[in-house]
């Protein structure tokens, strides 16, 4: 069986439902899936400035945080974060800079990787967050499994982000149908291709 953790940070829910649509998909095609949210960063004083931030935290409390050992595990990683200034949110780039002993140990290379995101604004730097990811997973020795125009869904209108599912969220939209088709795409692909290398690695 194909591991799938889908390892996400969201202050205000639209990461996050993106993450559960992730994480449903994978297991539809037949993946074992964790679920996980990396650690909270911000001041309680911050979050409060939000009503939709401080909603979110009080309604997610039930989420395991994500820890390296959810990363040694996975043959799939999918990772999701709102975009900060055109960068991925601090707290999951503090998750990802946690991963140094097991880059060290060589227990990420060859995971099948792929990424989301939201922003406020179309142009609000949705691109410059995933490919801002990929450095990463260029240093791990991951593979990079992008949605591509590989499905029809990529054609539907306001999606078609090749580099991975970017929702825009015009006054607290949420994801609606057509961005979790994307994601449920992207989810459904990764997890195909890590399956076919697996067993390709395996039958080496």
């Amino acid at each position: 069986m194909t591991n799938v953790a889908v390892i996400y940070y969201s202050s205000t829910g639209h990461v996050h439902k993106l993450a559960a649509a992730a994480a449903a998909a994978a297991e539809k095609a037949g993946a074992e899936v964790r679920l996980r949210k990396v650690s909270e960063t911000a001041s309680e004083a911050t979050i409060a400035t939000s009503q939709e931030w401080t909603a979110h935290v009080a309604t997610t409390g039930d989420i395991t945080e994500a820890t390296p050992a959810d990363l040694d595990w996975a043959d799939v990683l999918l990772f999701g974060t709102p975009t900060r200034f055109g960068l991925p949110a601090a707290q999951l780039k503090q998750f990802i800079d946690s991963t140094g002993d097991l880059w060290n140990q060589g227990k990420l290379v060859n995971k099948v990787v792929s990424s989301f995101t939201s922003t406020a604004t179309a142009h609000g730097g949705q691109e410059s967050t995933l490919l801002a990811l990929n450095n990463t997973f260029y240093h791990w020795g991951a593979i990079i499994v992008a949605p591509g125009y590989a499905d029809p869904v990529q054609f539907a209108r306001g999606n078609g982000n090749p580099y991975g599912t970017s929702h825009v969220a015009y006054d607290a939209t949420p994801p609606g149908a057509e961005k979790l088709g994307a994601i449920e795409f992207q989810a459904r692909r990764a997890v195909e291709i890590a399956t076919a290398l697996k067993a390709g690695l395996q039958a080496a």
